[in-house]
């Protein structure tokens, strides 16, 4: 996740069939380990004991963090996973706050294998959830497979940020327009970057080998956002929920292929 500059489509580069067969396999164990999350994180516990927990599971997975000291020098990311509840909308550092019961979480996950990133995110109800919630989460959810359909062979970028918004606010929501999705590979943060919103027919072409990550993040109020004291975490300017949800895609000949689908676990 980077926050939105002009769009560039210089040093794009374009992974061989060999590079994206490592990245799948990259994104394979990261869909082990947010399964993982999923199931562990729970009421009462705190996004300090979920982060640790997600680095337990790492190692175990033989994966590298791409969240851990991510940015260097002393305002380093101290976390594994990041960990956004309820009006964060992006880069929630895991602390003492305690996940309670009616609660959305985001779990926002990238790790590297064999030197080849792999990044995903999802939102999750935790308990007994509003349906006000549960909608949020469900128009994310689906604004993102609207932008997907789009990371096809032939379009131009900004393709993708269309249909995203376009559905968004279809549903009555707003698209948060300060961060971007973006390229991954062998670095996790890759040009070109991604804009969930604006106008289609833009951007460099999409051709097959180019690995993006698309990341929406939507909310029920505004989309202004605002950052805490500690410089990484995101929340609404006027306090309303938001939810986030991501996937690494494959532009492909044959159309985009989602190489971290949760639903195959």
């Amino acid at each position: 996740m980077v926050r939105f500059a002009p769009l560039n489509d210089n040093a794009i580069t374009l992974k061989s069939a060999r590079e994206i067969e490592l990245m799948r396999e990259s994104a394979r164990r990261l869909k082990l380990l947010v399964r993982d999350l999923i199931e562990f994180t729970k009421p009462g516990l705190t996004a300090k004991e979920i982060d640790t927990y997600a680095g337990k599971r790492c190692r175990e997975y033989e994966v590298t963090s791409g969240a851990y000291g991510y940015g260097g020098g002393k305002n380093r990311f101290p976390g594994y996973i990041c960990i956004s509840i309820n009006d964060v909308v992006v880069h929630g550092i895991p602390g003492p706050q305690r996940i309670e019961d009616g609660d959305i979480v985001s779990l926002d996950v990238a790790v590297s294998h064999k030197g080849y990133f792999s990044d995903t995110a999802i939102t999750i109800p935790i308990g007994d959830v509003s349906e006000e919630k549960l909608r949020l989460l469900d128009v994310c959810e689906k604004a993102l497979y609207a932008g997907i359909a789009e990371a096809k062979a032939g379009n131009r970028l900004t393709d993708i940020g269309h249909a995203i918004q376009e559905y968004t606010e279809a549903n009555g929501m707003n698209v948060v327009r300060d961060f971007v999705g973006h390229g991954i590979g062998r670095a996790m943060h890759e040009p070109p970057q991604v804009p969930h919103h604006g106008e289609p027919g833009h951007g460099p072409l999409l051709r097959p080998g180019m690995v993006i990550c698309i990341e929406p993040q939507v909310v029920l109020g505004s989309p202004k956002i605002k950052f805490l004291a500690d410089g990484w975490t995101a929340v609404t300017a006027d306090g309303s929920l938001s939810a986030h949800f991501e996937h690494t895609v494959a532009i492909t000949p044959g159309g985009p292929q989602i190489l971290t689908e949760h639903r195959e676990n």
